[in-house]
Order: C-alpha cells, then sequence, then structure tokens
C-alpha cells in the first residue's frame, strides 16, 4: 500500500518540500490547475503555522497522501498536520481566519475554506492535530442530504527507510453492506506490502454474499495468500441501520469498539492467512450508541488509551487517527490505524 509521507516540519524550508511532494502527487492523481492550488495553499497554510506556533522539537510534521477511504468519488489526498505543543484555541483561530472581504484569509479558517474536508482536536499541553481532505474537482463538494451511514478515515505509514507500507487497508459498499478490511503482511517493505495489497485486491474480487461473514472471506483468501509471504488480518462487516458488527480476524490486527464509558476488544485468533491457520469464526459485537470503532496493526502499541482526552472522541475519524498514530507509534514497523463512527437516524 502506498502510505502516506511524514515530514517533519521544524522549519520555512521543510514546508516547501511537503508543498512539492503534495503537487506531484495532484499531478499524478489528475487535479486541475485550481484543485492543485488549493492543496498547495493548505499544505502551506499548514506548514507555515507548525513553524510559527509550535516550532522545533516538538514533534511537529505533515503528513501527505491519497485518500483511500473515498468510497468510489474522485481522487483525494489527504493531509494532516501533528505536533505535541501546547496546544491552541481552535475556536479563536478559526474566527481570526475569517475574511468578509473576499480575501483568502489566514490560518485555519483558509484552511477549512479551501478543503473539502476539515477536522481538528487539540489539548492544553497535548499538541493538535488537523485533518484535510482535498478532492479533484475544483469546486468543493457538496454536503450531501443526510450524513452516511458510516464515517471511516484512516492512515497507513511506512517502516523507516521503506517507500511502501506492508500494511493496507480497503473500503467496500454494497448497497446496504459495507465491508472493512486491514491486512499486516509479515515484516515490512515490498514482500510484505505484496502480501496485504493480494488481500485487499480480493477483497474488491469478491462475490457481496461472501463478504457478509468476515470469516468466510479470510478463510477464502488463505490459499490464494500461500504465494505471498502471508498476513495477519481483520476485516468487518457492517450494516446500515443496524446497532452491531460482525467482526472476524487472524493474527495480530487489533480491534476496539471505545466510548465514553466503555472500551471492548475485538477478539482475532491465532494465525497467518496464506501460512497457517485454524478456521475462522465470525463473532457479532453490540455497537453501542456514541462510541468509535479502530482498527489499526500491531505498528501501533497496543496498550493505549484516550481517557486523558475527554472530547476527541467526538472529532473527525481522521483526526482520532492521527492522534492514536501520533502519540503510540511503534516507530519501527508499519503502522496503519482506521477509525469508523455510526451515524444513528435519518
Amino acid at each position: 500500500m502506498r502510505p502516506l509521507r511524514r515530514f517533519p516540519i521544524d522549519d520555512v524550508s521543510q514546508v516547501g518540500e511537503a508543498r512539492r511532494a503534495a503537487q506531484a502527487l495532484a499531478t499524478e492523481l489528475g487535479f486541475d490547475a485550481d484543485a492543485s492550488g488549493r492543496l498547495a495553499l493548505v499544505v502551506t497554510e499548514l506548514g507555515t503555522n507548525l513553524v510559527r506556533h509550535v516550532g522545533p522539537g516538538r514533534h511537529a510534521e505533515l503528513l501527505v497522501g491519497p485518500d483511500v477511504a473515498r468510497d468510489a468519488g474522485p481522487p483525494a489526498v489527504q493531509v494532516l498536520a501533528m505536533d505535541q505543543g501546547d496546544g491552541m484555541d481552535l475556536e479563536r483561530c478559526l474566527r481570526d481566519g475569517y475574511s468578509t472581504g473576499g480575501s483568502s484569509g489566514t490560518g485555519l479558517g483558509a484552511i477549512r475554506r479551501q478543503a473539502d474536508r476539515f477536522g481538528a482536536f487539540s489539548a492544553p499541553g497535548r499538541g493538535t492535530v488537523i485533518a484535510t481532505r482535498l478532492a479533484v474537482r475544483g469546486e468543493r463538494t457538496s454536503v450531501p442530504a443526510r450524513l452516511p451511514a458510516f464515517d471511516i478515515a484512516g492512515l497507513s505509514l511506512a517502516a523507516p527507510g521503506e517507500s511502501v507500507s506492508g500494511d493496507a487497508w480497503a473500503l467496500r459498499r454494497d448497497g446496504t453492506q459495507w465491508s472493512l478490511a486491514l491486512a499486516d503482511g509479515l515484516g515490512h517493505g515490498p514482500d510484505a506490502a505484496t502480501a496485504a495489497d493480494r488481500l485487499m485486491a480480493l477483497l474488491g474480487e469478491a462475490a457481496p454474499g461472501l463478504l457478509a461473514s468476515p470469516a468466510a472471506f479470510l478463510d477464502s483468501a488463505h490459499e490464494p495468500l500461500r504465494s505471498t509471504r502471508g498476513c495477519a488480518a481483520a476485516m468487518v462487516a457492517l450494516d446500515e441501520g443496524g446497532a452491531s458488527l460482525r467482526f472476524g480476524g487472524a493474527g495480530n490486527v487489533i480491534g476496539r469498539l471505545i466510548s465514553g464509558v466503555a472500551d471492548r476488544s475485538l477478539l482475532s485468533q491465532h494465525g497467518t492467512l496464506g501460512l497457517q491457520v485454524r478456521r475462522l469464526q465470525d463473532v457479532v459485537y453490540d455497537w453501542p450508541p456514541h462510541a468509535v470503532l479502530v482498527l489499526h496493526s500491531d505498528g501501533i502499541v497496543s496498550r493505549w488509551s484516550l481517557a486523558d482526552t475527554p472530547g476527541l472522541l467526538q472529532a473527525d475519524p481522521a483526526v482520532i487517527a492521527g492522534w492514536i498514530a501520533r502519540d503510540h507509534l511503534r516507530g519501527r514497523d508499519d503502522a496503519t490505524v482506521v477509525v469508523v463512527r455510526r451515524h444513528e437516524g435519518p
């Protein structure tokens, strides 16, 4: 899988490097001049804000890469700004960036206006994560008449020194059925990526009926993956309007349902697809109101908590994924985090 690229931001020269990488990606994805310009502005503003307001030594960085969870929409780019600085007053910063005179404005207000999607969270002494998404279209994406049943976002980072990620994740929709899978190829580098990407290809090729059972799908992928290094994997089947999920997993992909009052782990079975695995079984879990689903690979430490950041669970799923990755990377392997929020009612 093609990961998000990481750009540490300690001085203004590094902002230019991130902007050039974003514009190269925009050209590759077919962005027109207007969309490419909006992307360049967002990267420049986010990076400049990190230089001005965070400074060196505070783990400030930009993440730039293609968006996976676009659900068959136009190609899009994710840009995240993350730091462990003093935090900020987001409401004030957004208000200060507002312009009534028709100019571009400055700061977060300008970023929010240019992006097709914008989310942010900040905590005193804990820093800030800002997540944006920009699509290929020159005009901003219109707001849908109703929210989708599930709001899904994630990020994947390569192991140090690698240009590809041995992790992969993908989303598929068939009517009211949503299928979400995450794979962690053994090791890292191109061979691990081949295994994980193969599982994502199988997800796209599978008959919709097979995807109703995550265990059945993962069992069916075992033989095709024998020609690869093999991978740990998990899959979740989601039905619109339902208050539960169906989960199946093999190996060390972690799943958790987290709310302000509960934190429940989803149980995977031992084994590695493509190498050795016992017959898998589905497990159905109730999905409490206001809970979010988090899936991640073992590039993220397993014992993490969001209890010390009140309000984070109400943030955009891309922001939650970025916050978890920022604070809990092992730092020596590929890492992927995917977050899902369920919307209730019309």
